[in-house]
């Protein structure tokens, strides 16, 4: 049997971060002894971070990035579906001017063949419901997202291999059968009707809906 629970970033997170698709903006004070950027560069620099990571063909509706900014160290957060995207996140901001360091905590996710079918059985729960296929460029589902001619079963035998293409609202992570959906959606409806198509997906262990509300505030993750 699946849970469900529906939380959202803190409002007070550990280091200044945006995600992709709607910046969420929340920072601890920098220690006395960090050097900081100003105001303009830092403005600058987090336009730049994010247009070279959204640009990046490998990052995908698997995939989930984030960054923070500690003194002048960028970090780098998420999951990626594949190595490849670690690294190229990480080539892609590294000579942004005045950055001095990465911090490249994105966490690359464990390849299984199980989680693909899952990943492959909620992209199809999700982008197939009428009311979310407003969230996905190829308005449709897994075949249709990945060319002519290929079917669900091909997409999962190695979804992570031949992700969908396209702009994707809502970003779904799997970790060793556990979901998570990530990303911005216009409302309370869509978040919860994304949420019992990801948790009515057969295989699944769990399902973590933390889809931000466009124009909500984020709240506090709730104490277990």
């Amino acid at each position: 049997m699946t849970r469900s629970t529906h939380r959202v970033i803190p409002a007070l997170a550990a280091s200044l971060i945006f995600t992709l698709s709607a910046p969420l903006i929340a920072q601890e004070p920098a220690p006395a002894a960090n050097p900081t950027w100003s105001q303009e560069d830092t403005l600058r620099i987090v336009k730049e971070v994010q247009q070279k990571l959204a640009n990046l063909t490998t990052y995908g509706v698997f995939d989930w990035l984030t960054f923070g900014i500690k003194g002048k160290t960028l970090i780098l957060r998420g999951y990626a579906s594949r190595p490849v995207l670690k690294s190229d996140a990480e080539n892609a901001v590294k000579k942004i001017q005045g950055i001095d360091s990465i911090d490249n905590e994105i966490e690359v996710l464990p390849y299984s063949p199980m989680d693909d079918r899952i990943r492959a059985a909620v992209y199809n729960n999700i982008y197939t419901q009428p009311s979310l296929r407003k969230y996905n460029a190829n308005q449709g589902s897994i075949g249709r997202a990945i060319g002519p001619g290929a079917g669900i079963a091909l997409a999962a035998g190695g979804i992570t291999n031949t992700p969908p293409m396209g702009y994707h609202a809502i970003h779904i992570i799997v970790k060793n059968g556990n979901v998570t959906l990530y990303g911005v959606v216009l409302n309370q409806s869509d978040s919860a009707i994304a949420g019992m198509q990801a948790n009515s997906t057969p295989g699944t262990f769990s399902v973590d809906n933390d889809l931000i509300v466009q124009g909500s505030a984020a709240k506090p993750k709730a104490a277990k």
